[in-house]
């Protein structure tokens, strides 16, 4: 049995980027106050081209800056995951996170500390708002078939439906407390739990590579945690604004990867059945009305 990796205490930031635009700057400003510790970042670039490659070159420029291009599209997950594996073993906790938000003062130094109270902690996510101020539900519980029915027919339609209140834990008070999962756009992740589990799962492109992350780890032993006592602003996604038609299918794609992969079996293959054509029909609906 292969004994795991001894890591340091050093912090590192992987950033994926992908056509990040002007929410970069920003988000590598704010990140020098959120913490009094040193830190280095690594932009792991899925092949931003053409003038956009340009704030790349900019953001590189800065001393503790390290641009990680890798040559083409690889997704979220594997993206971070080729970014934490070029990291040095001083480095034994890990921020992976859009480029498209911002960091409050003080609020890494947060996420540090509220680790430090959480042996088993695993990953660690801050509070996120949103630009109008509104807290979004970034800790929820893991999607079962049941809730995972109810959120998808219902919650565009429904926001108040019982199933998307329980899946998003949208009542529960913004304590301290483990979640099923934690939103990947910002999480403080234990190297040596990410790498026990062979960090992010690779056949998710985009979309439920946090849910499986999160998922994963509990089933190890970890926990996922929830440090509303650190927050950021989410501005959104920048990138797949781009290719929103696109993204749609990707998400439908991995949503019914991640309930697949669980519900295995003869007797689970009518309703994974079902399941994939209520994703798709609401896939052509909402290519329809846009």
């Amino acid at each position: 049995m292969t004994e795991p990796m001894s890591y340091g205490d050093e912090v590192a930031v992987v950033v994926v980027t992908y056509f990040p635009g002007e929410t970069l700057e920003p988000f590598l400003d704010t990140l020098a106050k959120a913490t009094t510790r040193p830190v280095r970042v690594v932009l792991a670039d899925n092949d931003t081209t053409g003038e956009a490659a340009a704030v790349l070159d900019r953001a590189a420029e800065r001393d503790n800056v390290t641009l990680l291009r890798l040559g083409e599209n690889l997704g979220y997950g594997t993206a971070a995951n080729r970014a934490v594996a070029e990291l040095p073993d001083s480095v034994g906790w890990v921020v992976v996170v859009n480029p498209d938000l911002e960091w409050e003062p003080g609020s890494l130094d947060a996420l540090l500390e509220v680790a430090g109270r959480w042996p088993r902690g695993a990953a660690f996510g801050p509070l996120i708002r949103e630009p109008d101020g509104s807290v979004y539900p970034s800790a929820r519980l893991l999607p079962s078939i049941g809730r995972g029915i109810g959120h998808g027919l219902l919650g565009k339609v429904w926001k108040g439906n019982p199933w998307t209140r329980a899946y998003r834990q949208s009542s529960a008070e913004p304590t301290e407390r483990t979640a099923g999962w934690l939103s990947g756009s910002c999480q403080l992740l234990r190297r040596e739990a990410f790498d026990s589990v062979g960090g992010f799962d690779t056949r998710y492109f985009m979309y439920f590579e946090d849910v499986d992350l999160g998922d994963r780890l509990a089933k190890a032993g970890w926990q996922n945690v929830y440090a509303p006592s650190a927050a950021v602003m989410h501005i959104g996604g920048q990138a797949t604004k781009l290719v929103s038609a696109r993204m749609l299918k990707v998400h439908h794609d991995s949503a019914y990867r991640y309930l697949a992969d669980r519900h295995r079996g003869l007797l689970w293959l009518p309703v994974l059945g079902v399941i994939k054509l209520g994703l798709e029909l609401r896939l052509r609906i909402a290519a329809r009305r846009g």
